[in-house]
Parts: structure tokens; sequence; C-alpha cells
């Protein structure tokens, strides 16, 4: 597979590094609108073609897939054009910023045949996998009560680097930059492992989002910080559990951590995922009486971008695609607008 980097920012080298690693994967070129900023990138992964625009090396055409690492507010307009150009693309959550553009890029996948995937980086947790495998198996029988937590400390620690002055982090913070905030940015991804490892989907949702001041008049340069800081809702899921899932840029002593609680009405489950490993644990069977916990080994799984190289390679669909980010979408965007009308609203299809 020759492959193309759309977007050459922090996150682009995590991709690099992935896909380098791959057997038959060769990286051909790099593309992004800063010309130094790309031939850098090239130079530190080897990479021999470097591009300023995403026409000229659709142009050039020597690749066979795309993985898109451009920000939010780019995804609808260059994913659109690498599907009209026949390329299979690996694309960045979110997959769009609003669910009627999502929609249009799930249409254009699906008429197109082509491989297309959203990276939601979670799905790579094994344990998170392990607990999806149980909770469809009936090991904890019908689930009634779920908690999520998503908890970054960026706001109020350097261990990522300084926000404040940073680009990579300061759009993030802004709307008028495409920043749907930490609900964007990381609400897709606690949804995402939430409704996943419960094997269900959000029917029902209420939000609350906040931002918070960080700098006087809650503005830097040409960045208005006004995006969501934290968000706290409370869900209903296409299997009848209720529960409570909450993210923030502002949780102090957590660099990144993704939990998970599950409780069924035979048993309960909780999947950890931080910088230094996963691990799932289990209260099953007789351990239920008197709420012991143990750990369960959930072994190991490939990753997105070894999943996404081996459906391109055999022309076949993979999860997650492009139509289940449309809809996680859709449930973001409605957050929002429970957010404004102060009231739940219903996901219909």
């Amino acid at each position: 597979m020759r492959l193309l980097i759309l977007g050459t920012g922090g996150m682009a080298n995590s991709h690099a590094n992935a896909f380098s690693k791959i057997e038959g994967v060769e990286i051909v070129g790099a593309v992004d609108v800063d010309p130094s900023r790309a031939k850098a990138f090239a130079a530190q992964h080897d990479i021999d073609q470097t591009f300023t625009s995403l026409e000229e090396a659709i142009a050039w055409g020597e690749f066979d897939a795309v993985t898109n690492v451009t920000p939010d507010k780019a995804h609808h307009p260059t994913t659109l054009a690498l599907i009209a150009a026949g390329k299979h693309v690996l694309c960045e959550k979110p997959l769009a910023e609003n669910y009627d553009k999502a929609a249009e890029m799930a249409e254009a996948a699906e008429r197109s045949g082509l491989v297309t995937m959203v990276n939601l980086t979670y799905r790579n947790v094994a344990p998170l996998q392990k607990a999806r495998e149980l909770v469809l198996s009936g090991e904890i029988g019908r689930i009634r009560h779920l908690e999520a937590s998503y908890l970054q400390s960026w706001l109020v620690s350097k261990a990522w680097g300084d926000w404040a002055r940073e680009s990579k982090w300061l759009w993030r913070l802004s709307t008028k930059h495409g920043s749907n905030g930490v609900l964007g940015d990381v609400g897709i991804h606690i949804l995402d492992f939430a409704g996943y490892g419960a094997g269900s989907s959000v029917e029902r949702v209420f939000a609350r989002l906040k931002s918070f001041e960080k700098a006087p008049g809650n503005r830097i340069g040409e960045y208005d910080l006004d995006a969501n800081d934290s968000f706290a809702m409370t869900v209903e899921l296409e299997n009848g559990a209720m529960g409570v899932i909450h993210a923030s840029r502002w949780a102090t002593g957590h660099l990144n951590e993704l939990r998970l609680r599950l409780h069924g009405d035979k048993g309960a489950l909780e999947v950890v995922h931080t910088p230094q490993g996963s691990l799932l644990k289990g209260c099953l069977g007789e351990d239920v009486e008197a709420a012991v916990w143990r750990e369960i080994d959930s072994g190991t799984v490939p990753t997105n971008y070894q999943r996404f190289v081996e459906a391109a390679r055999a022309g076949q669909m993979v999860e997650p695609g492009f139509r289940h980010a449309a809809n996680l979408q859709k449930v973001l965007d409605l957050a929002i607008e429970t957010e404004r009308a102060r009231c739940e609203v219903e996901i219909v299809a």
C-alpha cells in the first residue's frame, strides 16, 4: 500500500510511526499548507514527496490510500475530494463539525465502495474489546446503569506543552477555528467507548456544557477561547440502560484517562485506560454477593491502523466506519441543542 499523510501536525507523527511498522506499507507523501512543516515532517519520517495542497497531491496521484490528520473543519472537504479521486481514507475524529456534513461524507463513502474508516483510537484498547465480548455473551446480564468519563488536565498542566502558546492547542478552544470543545474533541471518544463497550447506542441525551475563563477576556491573539472545556450528560441507551458520561480538560491529576463502568443485573465490569496501560476488572458470579472485583486478562487486539490496511488490501469495509461516526456526531449535535434548550432530546433515526 502506498500511503499519503494529509496534515503533519502532532497527531500525524503517531500515524506515521504506526503505519511505518506495518509490513508492505510505504509512506510516499505528506501534505501540509505550511511547506516548512511538511518538509520537516518528511525528513523526520523519511518521506520522499511533500505537497502544500491536496489538489497538488491528487494531481500527482501516486498513492492508494490516505490518512487524514487535518484539523476538524478540514475533514469534510478534503475527505470528499479524496473519495472522488478514488482513494481509501482513514479519517481522524470527529468525522466533521456537524451531523449534516458527516452524513454527506458517509453517503459518499457508501456510494464509492472504497474502504473508509474513522480513527476512534480507543477501539485499540484490548480491555474494551474484551468487555464488549463479555457484555454480548450475557456475562453481566442486562445492563442497568453505566458511568463513563474522559479526563484530561492539559489546561492545568504543561505535561503536553504550554497550551496558551501553541496553536495546536489553542484552536481546540475556539469555535471560530472549528472546534466544538471538549464535547467534539474527546466527547466522541467517550461516547464510542461507552456505547461500544455496552453493546448499544445512545437513544436519549441531556447535556450541560461549560467554558471557564482561561485568559483576560477569554481571548489569546486570534483565538476566542469560547469552546466548552467540560461537559456532563445523562443518557439512555437502546438496550434500556441509563447512566452518566462526562469529560473535562480541567481534570487535575489525570493526563489522559478513560474509564467505563457497566453495571448489569448479573455482574459488573470496569475498563480503565491511561498512558500507563489498560485494565479490565469484573465482579462476576459468586463475587457479586460480596462485591469482590478481579482483574480479567484481555489479551491483545490489532490496531485501527492495521485493520485499515488489511481492509483496504481485501477491499472490505471495516468498523468504525463513516456511518457510525456520523451517528455519534448526531448525538453530539443534539447534546449542544439540549444545552441551548435546557431539555432532553430523543435521538431519531
